[in-house]
């Protein structure tokens, strides 16, 4: 017993240079431009009456007649013949002087002709092309639907080729086919309806169906007629057929035929933009040929179809994709008018995100979820969120078998079955979805899709299944697929959505450039002012000494309280004007960054406040090692000297205990200092007004008086080192600071 064999076999099979052609035919292989024959195909013998060997290397005159080789030059191969055949008039050819009919295409730089004779002309339809084919794009034109136009198609391509069943095969997402169409004899039995597995065209099939657009096999149990020479003598390698109609088939290909019963098949593709949308599949259950003129009009036909089926597609979705759009211009408004666009999208109508026909919708942003209508849970959210950020890199993707594509969201298949998804970003994995449940469904095989095929009489191949008889399968998992204009909703809200972003960053960047401007003034005003207000303050203050030493004994009580007074405000002012004065050049001072170890920093405050920590009792501890970071060594030993001096400072307890430590994250994330202490503590309400300068929360003599500048001072050393500093705090219970570095200004 033979064992299963992996399709592989024919997803491989090099369709395209089979080295043969169908015994109907000639082909001659000609370099232009002096129409050298390269190769011929092995019956000219039979057909033209010359010995193949003989024929190669002569020029075409010795097979054309003289008018027929002319009317080839003059008025076909100046056109652009390129992987597109070219239809010739009927013309006679060789030394028989039989009648063909002819096609002519240009493929990497050969010229390749094929000559078509078919003996039995009784089996060919009899019939004006040209005039039927009229009556049919006017039947045509009144269809509504892309399945009702499919039809009325396969009939009228019944009637120009006489073939027994048309059946219009589309592709599915997953490639297999589905016969949406059908036009056959009466007796035969219907495959309307039915699926055939995608392993039934391969993948290579398929890609030459898109090129090439029509293929037609007259005999299906033909013997195939070799070229000669075997391989191209121009370049050695075999000739590439991709775009020849009487190129041999697949044997894997007729050997399926002939398990279907069929004797003569023609495949006419059916493209969209550059999409193989579907085909016509035509079977006839006794050899059958196709004129040319038959197979004009079935291209012709096939050419419209692809042309009317977008259009009929659009047509159909029309009114839903008019709604989403004007669902879409309300969100789009919305945009422009919120600070933030996630509240735009969670406060728009509909019961899913702009309408969109689906069971639910879901917006994960910045690691938040927010959900509408019937979806999976938060945490499936999230995941499915860093699913597609790694693997898909589409920013609109839809599927309708997540499942299959991730097995990890099968069990969620009851809200989830299938999802369209827009990413906003993937470095913080931030997307639209929308869900679609599973639909359970009925699905009708050609044959039973799962059996697996076995070694044939073919060789190492593949034998297709030989059981075609009708096989139900119950579809589980999956939702119905995604409309086009709702992948396009979610394309242009995606656009809308980052459009709005971009231009409030751009406004950002524009007013921190001028706030930045500002700043930079306020700060030259307060570095003048406060200098340029020192000279007349201090004038003040001599003159008020002058008096009080020199008139004393001329001026009462009240008159020497005044002059007391002035001497106290002037000494006041001159301090705030020194703490503005430090604080201007604190702004505008170079920083001096290096490697520094923080416990160095806090040793130096600590030496600065000596006296204070031992007139005061503090108990310091350092849970340590800090590490080390790149700063300016005195700017942050100043940090560490303020928060210390305020926490012995803001201390009702005996003794005041101060701890210092850091907390590391990981090796990425910048490490956070801390000065905690057991103080008495900040208000929830004053703990933003802390850090402005010259802001006191007590009195101005409570807690040994100040004017108020040391948090301003700390929190500006730290911003000019990339960080930031805020409190943890409650009255009573003492306060922590916190604050992160990062990269020094330069």
């Amino acid at each position: 017993m033979s064992e299963p064999v992996d399709l592989s076999n024919c997803d491989r099979e090099p369709i395209h240079i089979p080295g043969s052609i169908q015994p109907h035919a000639v082909m001659i292989v000609l370099e232009e431009p002096a129409l050298k024959i390269l190769q011929v195909t092995a019956n000219v013998e039979e057909l033209l009456g010359r010995k193949a060997e003989e024929l190669c290397g002569q020029r075409l005159e010795s097979v054309l007649k003289a008018e027929d080789l002319a009317y080839l030059r003059e008025q076909i191969l100046g056109k652009p013949l390129d992987a597109a055949p070219h239809y010739l008039p009927p013309l006679v050819a060789g030394d028989k002087g039989l009648g063909f009919e002819g096609l002519v295409h240009r493929h990497q730089g050969v010229l390749i002709m094929e000559l078509e004779r078919w003996p039995d002309h009784a089996s060919q339809v009899h019939e004006e092309i040209y005039a039927s084919l009229k009556h049919t794009l006017a039947h045509l034109q009144g269809t509504h639907g892309v399945v009702d136009f499919c039809q009325r198609a396969a009939e009228h391509v019944r009637r120009f080729t006489g073939f027994d069943r048309i059946m219009v095969y589309r592709f599915a997402e997953d490639d297999s086919g589905h016969v949406i169409a059908e036009a056959r004899r009466e007796d035969l039995e219907s495959y309307l309806g039915w699926h055939y597995p995608a392993s039934d065209i391969p993948k290579q099939a398929r890609e030459l169906f898109t090129r090439s657009q029509l293929r037609l096999n007259p005999d299906v149990r033909y013997r195939p007629v070799p070229l000669v020479p075997a391989v191209r003598p121009d370049t050695g390698a075999p000739l590439d057929m991709s775009y020849c109609v009487s190129r041999s088939m697949s044997p894997i290909h007729a050997e399926y035929l002939q398990n279907m019963g069929v004797d003569a098949s023609m495949s006419i593709s059916i493209v969209i933009g550059d999409k193989l949308w579907g085909l016509f599949a035509c079977h006839h259950y006794s050899p059958r040929y196709v004129s040319h003129s038959a197979r004009m009009a079935c291209e012709f036909l096939a050419h419209m179809l692809s042309l009317q089926v977008g259009g009929k597609e659009t047509e159909e979705q029309n009114e839903y994709a008019q709604m989403l759009l004007k669902r879409h211009r309300s969100l789009a408004d919305a945009l422009a008018k919120h600070a933030e666009f996630q509240t735009a999208v969670i406060d728009s109508e509909g019961s899913t995100f702009c309408g969109v026909n689906a069971g639910g919708s879901a917006l994960l942003f910045n690691d938040v979820v927010h959900l509408r209508g019937k979806t999976p849970g938060e945490e499936v959210v999230r995941q499915l969120g860093d699913l597609l950020a790694e693997k898909i890199d589409a920013p609109v993707w839809s599927t309708h078998s997540l499942g299959e594509q991730f097995p990890e969201m099968a069990p969620h298949a009851k809200t989830a079955a299938g999802v369209l998804a827009a990413r906003l970003s993937r470095q913080s994995p931030s997307y639209l979805f929308w869900f679609r449940p599973e639909e359970t469904q009925m699905v009708s095989w050609a044959g039973d899709k799962h059996k697996p095929m076995e070694n044939g009489p073919l060789g190492d191949r593949l034998t297709p299944r030989k059981s075609f008889a009708l096989w139900q399968e119950e579809v589980l998992g999956r939702s119905d697929p995604w409309l086009t204009c709702e992948v396009d909703l979610a394309r242009v809200l995606r656009q809308s959505i980052l459009e709005t972003e971009v231009r409030r960053a751009e406004q950002l960047v524009k007013l921190n450039a001028e706030l930045d401007e500002r700043n930079s003034q306020l700060d030259s005003f307060a570095y003048v002012a406060s200098h340029d207000l020192k000279e007349p303050l201090r004038g003040i203050n001599n003159f008020s000494n002058f008096l009080l030493e020199d008139c004393a004994e001329q001026l009462d009580e009240q008159g020497l309280a005044y002059i007391r007074t002035m001497l106290r405000l002037t000494a006041r002012m001159e301090t705030l004007l020194d703490s503005l004065l430090y604080y201007s050049r604190l702004s505008r001072a170079e920083l001096h960054a290096r490697q520094l170890d923080m416990n160095a920093a806090v040793a130096d405050a600590m030496e600065l406040l000596v006296a204070r920590i031992q007139e005061s009792g503090a108990q310091i501890e350092v849970k340590g090692p800090l590490p080390v970071v790149r700063g300016d060594a005195d700017r942050l030993s100043e940090v560490f000297s303020n928060l210390i001096s305020n926490a012995i400072k803001y201390n009702d307890k005996k003794p005041p205990q101060i701890e210092i430590g850091h907390r590391q994250g990981s090796p990425l994330e910048a490490p956070v200092f801390y000065v905690k202490d057991n103080g008495i503590g900040i208000a929830q309400e004053h703990q933003k007004v802390a850090f402005q300068i010259f802001k006191r929360l007590h009195g101005r003599e409570a807690y040994g008086g100040g004017v108020g500048a040391g948090l301003t001072i700390v929190r500006r050393i730290i911003e000019r080192h990339g960080g930031s500093i805020w409190i943890e705090s409650a009255p009573g219970q003492g306060t922590i600071f916190y604050f992160t570095l990062a990269s020094p200004e330069k």
